[in-house]
């Protein structure tokens, strides 16, 4: 049985499901869930990531860490870790820009999280010939504390679903998937009374709100993981660098947004990272954070303009393509100012690279 005629069935036994529950079942399911079973990435699947646009974005992020280990006093042993590590695009450039360091290559032991199987298979491939070879672990709280930890999180807020609130002339309503007479998969509102916290910024009637417990949970593991060991975690994400409305759901299939309910399982779902709750949640677990910067400032100041001028040297015959790698990742109208970056680190950690004010 397909996956939408499994959910229709569930809703219409239980009632109308929260589209965090939606959404975690599209991307998450054993059967038939997204991620399970059939992630397409890159130009020729469903979406493309920083990674996967140019080799620049790996290789800054591999400097970063980089940097960041020199700042915790360069320890024997550090533990970098990527948490969904795609197909494996990121590490791979990031290891090789880090071999310039080798003593950091020496001291790295490579964690990566993942929990799908196809796209396990596609890292151990692409890192198959790397400097460090990776282990892998199925969460954050699989990961030793003995020794300081550089954390990498590149487009993982926004597979952390949210629930969906809006403001109703009768009052607050939550937004849920229900189905049809006829069996077709629908949004409606279902009211609420209690156990809702109320956004603090001014909403007009039929805004939707989006609350992540999962991007919140994140934010306080990353700040026990990082205060217990030492270290700094980097996220990079599409979202918002204050609290805000918006219904910010959307699916991806080949590029172009299709209905988010039409093919439960065939499309990428994904939702705006909530940086402000994701923060917040690490304050108040002990961590200290830095704010958001967008992702076009932050790779400025790691120095992308200076690496594409070295590429173009080398191959002068690419710049062209070089040039428009380097306005999609940094471009205002395309992924520079949409994209933004935050570090949650320990209070003994010296102040975090491409953060300083």
């Amino acid at each position: 049985m397909a996956l939408k005629d499994r959910l229709a069935r569930e809703i219409a036994l239980t009632g109308p499901m929260t589209v965090a529950d939606y959404v975690s079942r599209c991307l998450h399911d054993p059967q038939d869930g997204y991620y399970a079973t059939r992630p397409a990435l890159g130009a020729g699947g469903d979406f493309i990531t920083a990674p996967l646009v140019s080799q620049m974005f790996g290789e800054l992020i591999g400097l970063w860490a980089v940097e960041t280990w020199q700042r915790l006093g360069a320890p024997e042993r550090v533990r970098l870790v990527e948490v969904g590590p795609g197909d494996g695009t990121l590490m791979a450039d990031a290891l090789r820009a880090a071999r310039l360091v080798p003593d950091f290559l020496q001291a790295v032991d490579l964690i990566l999280i993942e929990p799908s199987a196809p796209l396990r298979d596609l890292q151990a491939r692409m890192l198959a010939d790397s400097d460090v070879h990776p282990r892998w672990v199925t969460s954050l709280e699989r990961i030793e504390t003995d020794a300081p930890v550089i954390l990498i999180a590149n487009e993982v807020l926004d597979c952390m679903p949210a629930r969906q609130f809006v403001k109703t002339e009768d009052g607050w309503a939550e937004r849920r998937v229900g189905v049809s007479d006829d069996g077709e998969l629908l949004f409606g509102l279902v009211a609420i009374s209690g156990g809702f916290k109320r956004p603090e910024f001014e909403m007009a009637p039929a805004q939707v709100v989006e609350m992540s417990d999962q991007q919140a949970a994140f934010g306080r593991d990353l700040a026990r993981l990082v205060s217990a060991a030492s270290g700094a975690a980097l996220l990079i994400d599409y979202g918002r660098s204050r609290p805000g409305a918006g219904d910010t759901l959307q699916a991806l299939r080949r590029h172009t947004k299709v209905d988010p309910l039409a093919t439960p399982g065939e499309a990428d779902l994904t939702q705006w990272a909530d940086f402000p709750t994701v923060l917040e949640a690490a304050v108040h677990a002990g961590a200290d954070v830095t704010g958001c910067r967008d992702q076009g400032d932050f790779l400025s100041r790691l120095g992308i303009e200076a690496r594409a001028e070295r590429l173009m040297a080398a191959r002068p015959d690419a710049a062209p393509v070089i040039l428009r790698q380097l306005e999609r990742l940094t471009g205002p109208d395309q992924m520079g100012t949409l994209f933004k970056a935050a570090a949650i680190f320990s209070p003994r950690t010296l102040a975090v690279p491409g953060f300083e004010a």
